[in-house]
This record gives C-alpha cells, sequence and structure tokens, in this order.
C-alpha cells in the first residue's frame, strides 16, 4: 500500500471530505469535463432540471422548469373543417388524393399557431479564482442516489462538487468542499436569453426574473423567478458588480429555487416571485445531510423496486463514454443495465405526481427554439415515454400523463366540434402545456385524427397493471368520450363497405406514387387504434356494469372496422391498398402498433400477422433513428427473437459525438438517446424493450424470459409488474429460468410460461395451463382474419419449446418456483 496515500486518505476522512469512489454499479463516470451540452449529466425532480458540466474554473448549471413554456393559454383549431370535410373524403376515396391535401392544408391545418415551445430558464455560474494545475479529475452521476459528483484536484487541494434536484424539497441542492480551509473563492451570476432583471437582494441571495418568448403570434406571458441562496461556512459573501462572490469559504451550499405563474393549462395566476422564496424558506434552515437524506429516501422509494443484474467485465473500468464507443466489439453486459437503470432514472426525474408529464426532451433543453418546439409529439413519442411506467415499478409517474389526456379530453371536445362537427374529442399529432389539439405543421405531418385514441390507451393499460376499479371509473368518461368522437367521425369506405378514419395519414410517411400526398383513408395503424379504443371501452363498461346500450352500439362499429391485411411482399400492409415498398427505410413503423404497443398480433394466436410484421421490420432495417431503433427493440422481442432485439440495443448504444441533426440516431456522451437530435423517447423506448425481452404480459399469460439473448446467459432481474398486479422477480442461468418470485397483489389465477420445467414451493401445485387463461386481466382480443394476397409468400412462425402453468394465488402471498 501507498503509505502517503493512505495517510491522504485518513486526514481526509476526519475532515469529512471524501472523494467518490470511481465507477460502480450503476455510476455514469468521465474523466474530463463536458465540453457539450450532451457531454454533461442530467439531474431533476419532476419540476426542477439542471444540466451539471464538471469545468473546474467555470461551473455551468444550465436550469429548467417544466412549466416555462412560451406563449400562453391558446387554440388553434380551423374553423374551415366543415367547409372542406366531404370534398377531402370525395377526393381521397377517388384516388385524387394532392387535391384532398392541399384542402386539408387550407381548410383543417391551425391557420397560425402550431403549438408552443418548452423554453430554457438559463444558465447558474460560478467562476472560480486560482484553479490552476488540475489533475485527478473525476466526475459521475450516481442514478442509484440521483446525485452528480465533481472531484479534482487543483494547487495541491482536493476540490468537491455534488449536486441533486430534491422531490421533497423542490430545490437543487449545490454542495462545493475542500480538503483546506479558505479554499473556494468564486463568483457566482445568471444568465438567460428571455432575462428581464438580475440583481443580488442580499449578499447571501441573488435573483433573476424573465418572461417566456412570443411563439406563433402568441405573446409569451409565462414569467419566472429563480433564487439562488448561499449559505457558506468561513469566509464572506458580497454583492458584486458580477453577481454574488464568496471568498475564502470552507464550505459552501447553494440552494436553487424556480417558479413560474404557471397554475394550469387554462390559468397564469401564481405568484412565481413568493412561491420561488417560499422553497427556499422551507430548505434554507435544513444542513446538507438533511436535504440529502429527504432527497435520498424520496427517490429511493422509487428507484430500487427493480434491480436488475446481467453480470460485468472488464470494459467497466472505463469511462462512460469509452464503454458507448467500444459496445459493439467489447462485451459490456453491465452497460446495458446502466441504460436500463438511466432510463427508469430519467422517468422518475422527469415526471412526477401533480407534475407536467415528459415532453420530447423530457425535461431538458438548452434552447428557447428546440427540435420540434420539444413539445409532445402524440403520433408515438409521448406514448413511447411511458411504456416503462407500469411494467418497470414506476406507476406514479405515469400520473402526469393520465391528467393530461383528462386535460385533452376538455379542449378536444372543442377541436371535435369546430373542425368535424363531432361529439367528444380528438387530438392530432401535437399538443403543448397548453393542451392544444388541433392539426398542426402540415397535412402531411399533422392529418392525424388519432392522438386521442392512442392516449386513450394508457388510461386501460393502467388499470390492467393496478385493477383499481375506482380509478377506472374516473377515467372512464374520458374513454367513453374517446369512442364518441369515432362514432360520428367514422365513414363508410365504398368498396367493403367498412367504417375507417378519412381523412389521416400513417404517421409521417408518404405512400410511394401518391402524388407526394400522405392522405389516405383506413390506414392500418387507425384500424387498430380504432379497434382498441372501442373493444377496451367496451370492457370498462361492462367491469362497471354500466351503458350496456351503448355496448350495442360498440359492437356494431367493431364488426364494421376493416381487417388488417398482408400484401404482395409478404408484409402487413401499412395502407388500406398495396402501396408498400419493401425499399422503404421510413423510421416510423406505425403499422406495427399492432404487435406493440398492442397485442392484437402474437405468435400464438395470429402467425401470419407475425410473419407479416417481421417482414416490415425486415424491409425497414434496424439503423435508424434513436427513437426509433427503440421501438424495434421492442417489436423484436415481441417477434420471440432476442438475438436481435440485443442486436438493436448495440445500433442503440452506438456513440454519437456531437450535438445536431441527422437520420442516424445512437447515444451520446451522457447516455442521452440521439435522433438525433437528442429525443428522449429512445431512452424510455429501450427500458422498455429491455424489459420486454425479460417479462411479457399481454398475450395472455406472464411469459418469463420470452426473447433472452444467448449473449445474456446467466443474470437476474426484481420487482417488474405484470397485469392483475403481479409483481416478479427472476434469477436465470444458462437461459434457464431457475428461480422465480411471484407476489400476488390481488389474487387469481396465475398463468406462466417458462422456457424450462419448474416447480412451486409449498402446498400449492402446478398445473399445466388449458384453455382461456380465467384471470380476466390477461384477455387477448378477439380479431378478424386477415386479408392475404395471393402473391404473398409466407413463413412459418417457430416458438421455443416452453412449458405453461396455472397455479391459483391469494392477495398479498408470494409464490416461490425453482427449477427441477
Amino acid at each position: 500500500m501507498n503509505f502517503k496515500l493512505s495517510i491522504l486518505t485518513f486526514c481526509l476522512f476526519l475532515s469529512g471530505f471524501s472523494f467518490a469512489q470511481k465507477g460502480g454499479k450503476y455510476k455514469l463516470w468521465y474523466d474530463k469535463p463536458a465540453k457539450q451540452w450532451v457531454e454533461a449529466l442530467p439531474i431533476g425532480n419532476g419540476r426542477l432540471a439542471a444540466m451539471i458540466f464538471g469545468d473546474p474554473s467555470q461551473e455551468k448549471l444550465q436550469l429548467n422548469e417544466s412549466s416555462f413554456w412560451s406563449g400562453g393559454p391558446s387554440r388553434n383549431d380551423n374553423p374551415d373543417g366543415p367547409k372542406v370535410l366531404d370534398s377531402i373524403r370525395y377526393y381521397l376515396f377517388n384516388g385524387n388524393y394532392k387535391r384532398a391535401q392541399i384542402l386539408a392544408d387550407k381548410g383543417l391545418t391551425a391557420r397560425t399557431l402550431h403549438g408552443s415551445a418548452f423554453q430554457n430558464i438559463g444558465d447558474f455560474t460560478l467562476d472560480f479564482k486560482n484553479i490552476n494545475d488540475v489533475k485527478n479529475y473525476y466526475r459521475e452521476l450516481d442514478i442509484e442516489k440521483a446525485i452528480t459528483t465533481t472531484t479534482f484536484t487543483a494547487n495541491g487541494i482536493n476540490f468537491k462538487r455534488e449536486v441533486f434536484a430534491s422531490i421533497p424539497d423542490n430545490v437543487i441542492v449545490i454542495k462545493l468542499s475542500s480538503d483546506k480551509k479558505y479554499a473556494l473563492s468564486f463568483t457566482a451570476n445568471f444568465n438567460s436569453e428571455l432575462k428581464k432583471n438580475i440583481k443580488a437582494i442580499d449578499s447571501n441571495t441573488l435573483q433573476i426574473d424573465g418572461l417566456s418568448s412570443t411563439l406563433d403570434g402568441v405573446q409569451g406571458q409565462v414569467k419566472f423567478n429563480t433564487l439562488a441562496k448561499f449559505i457558506n461556512k468561513g469566509g464572506k459573501t458580497e454583492v458584486s458588480q458580477n453577481g454574488i462572490s464568496v471568498s475564502n469559504a470552507d464550505e459552501v451550499t447553494i440552494l436553487i429555487s424556480i417558479a413560474t405563474n404557471f397554475t394550469d393549462y387554462k390559468t397564469l395566476n401564481t405568484d412565481e416571485v413568493l412561491k420561488s422564496k417560499k422553497y427556499i424558506e422551507a430548505s434554507e434552515n435544513k444542513n446538507f445531510n438533511t436535504l440529502f437524506k429527504n432527497h435520498l429516501a424520496s427517490y429511493q422509494k422509487y428507484f430500487k423496486r427493480v434491480d436488475l443484474d446481467l453480470g460485468n467485465s472488464e470494459a467497466s473500468k472505463n469511462p462512460t463514454d469509452v464503454r458507448i464507443k467500444n459496445f459493439a466489439t467489447h462485451y459490456d453486459p453491465q452497460l446495458v443495465s446502466i441504460y436500463y437503470q438511466f432510463g427508469r432514472y430519467l422517468m422518475i426525474s422527469s415526471s412526477q405526481p401533480n407534475g407536467q408529464p415528459a415532453n420530447l426532451q423530457g425535461i431538458w433543453n438548452n434552447s428557447n427554439k428546440p427540435a420540434w418546439d420539444s413539445k409532445y409529439t402524440i403520433n408515438i413519442n409521448t406514448e413511447m415515454n411511458y411504456w416503462p411506467a407500469e411494467k418497470t415499478n414506476l406507476s406514479e409517474m405515469h400520473e402526469p400523463l393520465i391528467q393530461m389526456i383528462k386535460d385533452l379530453s376538455v379542449t378536444g371536445k372543442e377541436t371535435a366540434k369546430t373542425i368535424y362537427k363531432s361529439r367528444g374529442w380528438v387530438a392530432h399529432h401535437n399538443t403543448d402545456i397548453w393542451r392544444i389539439t388541433g392539426v398542426v405543421d402540415f397535412a402531411n405531418a399533422g392529418m392525424w385524427p388519432m392522438g386521442g385514441a392512442w392516449l386513450s390507451q394508457h388510461l386501460w393499460e393502467k388499470y390492467l397493471y393496478s385493477g383499481d376499479k375506482n380509478y377506472l371509473k374516473s377515467i372512464y368518461p374520458t374513454l367513453k368520450s374517446a369512442t364518441q368522437f369515432y362514432e360520428d367521425f367514422l365513414v363508410e369506405e365504398p368498396i367493403h363497405k367498412w367504417l375507417v378514419v378519412s381523412p389521416s395519414i400513417s404517421p409521417e410517411n408518404i405512400p410511394n406514387g401518391h402524388q407526394g400526398s400522405a392522405l389516405a383513408a383506413g390506414n392500418t395503424m387507425d384500424n387498430q387504434l380504432t379497434f382498441d379504443l372501442f373493444t377496451k371501452t367496451k370492457k370498462a363498461a361492462e367491469i362497471l356494469n354500466i351503458d350496456s346500450d351503448k355496448i350495442q352500439i360498440w359492437d356494431e362499429i367493431i364488426s364494421k372496422l376493416p381487417p388488417m391485411k398482408i400484401g404482395k411482399y409478404g408484409q402487413l400492409q401499412e395502407w388500406a391498398e398495396d402501396w408498400d415498398n419493401p425499399k422503404d427505410n421510413h423510421r416510423h413503423v406505425s403499422h406495427l402498433y399492432g404487435l406493440f404497443p398492442s397485442n392484437q398480433i402474437n405468435p400464438f394466436t395470429t402467425p401470419e400477422l407475425l410473419d407479416a410484421s417481421k417482414t416490415v421490420l425486415l424491409h425497414r432495417g434496424d439503423v435508424s433513428t434513436g427513437w426509433s431503433m427503440g421501438w424495434k427493440v421492442n417489436l423484436w422481442a415481441k417477434l420471440l427473437d432476442g438475438n436481435h432485439a440485443n442486436k438493436l440495443i448495440k445500433d442503440q448504444l452506438t456513440l454519437v459525438e456531437k450535438d445536431g441533426w441527422g437520420n442516424k440516431g445512437g447515444t451520446y456522451p451522457n447516455l442521452f438517446d440521439a435522433h438525433p437530435p437528442f429525443q428522449i423517447d429512445g431512452n424510455f423506448g429501450c427500458t422498455s424493450g429491455i424489459t420486454e425481452m425479460l417479462l411479457q404480459t399481454q398475450n395472455g399469460f406472464i411469459d418469463i424470459l420470452p426473447a433472452l439473448p444467448d449473449e445474456w446467459k446467466n443474470g437476474k432481474i426484481s420487482g417488474l409488474k405484470t397485469y392483475g398486479d403481479f409483481e416478479i422477480s427472476i434469477v436465470w442461468e444458462n437461459n434457464k429460468a431457475k428461480h422465480i418470485t411471484i407476489k400476488s397483489n390481488l389474487g387469481g389465477n396465475c398463468r406462466v410460461r417458462i422456457p424450462n420445467e419448474m416447480e412451486l414451493s409449498g402446498k400449492t401445485k402446478l398445473k399445466k395451463a388449458e384453455g382461456k387463461n380465467p384471470n380476466l386481466f390477461f384477455g387477448t382480443p378477439e380479431i378478424k382474419k386477415a386479408m392475404i394476397s395471393s402473391e404473398a409468400k409466407l413463413n412459418p412462425v417457430e416458438i421455443k419449446e416452453s412449458v405453461m402453468y396455472d397455479f391459483p394465488t391469494e392477495a398479498g402471498k408470494t409464490y416461490i418456483l425453482r427449477m427441477k
């Protein structure tokens, strides 16, 4: 042992100062400061967020607050919709797609407002004096504790910086320390493009306030107030020309509070100054250790519910950016575990009860004109954000999305009435904090009246995981109103007399040789979504024993919906006509919604459609935008092909070193998903996909290790949730289940599919499963038989050998299965 090093370590211990331990199971770590935003490390508490750069000489925290958006309460419905709707449908049914598009752009698309932008509060900077000769540099994000730490040695002095965003105390907390007295001297200040005033209230408090920007003619109306409170041990603080200066301190704690005047999507009457001040006053008398203890308890009650261990390797000794760069060629299973849990970390940090849902960038954004306004793209991206919520045991994080859907069911009623003269509520492919529901951008992207139908699936999914009938009763009116819109909006197509959605698009894709128009009628995804909405709303009515008259109406509509079609290339058709191009590698695979996240297509009851779905994925290819690859991990898992799903994870974990625009996605050095640019949905999509590789719940039973890759030979995962509120933990060896723990929170039959034979501990016996699962949470849809082109060549679906067991459970009891 190095004697001098041990003496130094002992002295640091006595002083209360210690360096972070390099690396760890759930740590992102680096040996250099962040030079660009996608290298900085994210923290958040669902309302406040910061990106920490870790520069020894000038520390920077880029700040966000979830309600700070451009504009103000607003609507974007085009009143000319009723004048053009019938004509658009006429042109679509008669093959004049371009004319239909032109009319939709004129009469259905919003005239001006195309959505507001999530905005950047600004930067908080700390300029340090006399930081020279930097050595031993290290920074990390510990996602198990939700704290960033930066350590380094300068001028022979060891420095340490710790930052976290507290959920219970609603402030960002910074602690600066060193192993030498009087060593901390710096000047602190704010900077923001949207600032109005920056001033020191006193020698310990710095304030900045500002106003959101104007966009699409809607005046900026969101005010923000940000405070930084300095609490120092030793030294002094004073007001300086450049902010607040701290001189010769031993230790400094800084509390940052941010508030806006936002009350709800229609009201801006909160006193942002009073609110911001309140959080500081409630926190300033608590020491750092107390604040951190409160933070840790609040965060870990969510995070520690699930643990994943895929093993370790020599690669874990490298910094995280190096591990990403080498991932495709170096065996590094622990990086997958970190990436998986990073998705859960981001969800806890960006989506808390009573707050806003995670937007296109979660809660982290350094621009006032971010890509796609960093709003809510509800033709895939917002939904993908919440795919992991229930299954990875973060049900509370789902609540902001559920509330937004309820809000949209109010604003969307006006849109349905104004644009379409329909009852119920509708949303298109984008919304924002003001809950707009009209058509945005242009018809080829925005003329998709299915946003409400897709979002409504989350209402039902949350019930399936919890079994809470009071919750189901609370969301039933929203489901019913969504179906009411399609009762009025569905129109009979002229050939088969099926009821179809028209006009619409298959999100963001234009059929080959279609006059440059994306508009069509009866697109596959629309049919799938409509089927799910009506069947699930009907099921909810049956459970609640209400609306028997509506059930009859819905049954009739369901019977008139189109079947899925398999085209001449053996592919699941994207459109009503066989327009698919096998060379199309478009990022959206919208017609595979029926495979995932829906369960209309599965290996056990619809093998032809499953093979046709696989053909679509082979045509589209693997490498795409980051979020698209995240979706494909889930899709290949549902195809029961774990090796291909794992290949997509490797594609996803391809290092993208610089932020910017492009079509080839991957992962940034800080593990953010690269579309590029940054979109958070790819992170959440991959976390969901890894879960689907290890546990599935949608095909009428609990499927254990359904898509386990060969590489993941040994491992364990604990705390996952399934339909019917079962909690599952699995240990596997040599690609076989060794030990399964199942906690039944509701009771009822437990049906499990397992790769190998097992036995149940105790007196209860396993029996081979037969017939339909009597547990009603595991119902599967009865869909129409697919129409198959005479030119299609289909392949048989191979399913690996497995065993299926049933056993009864009681609420609150735990059951253990062991390998025979």
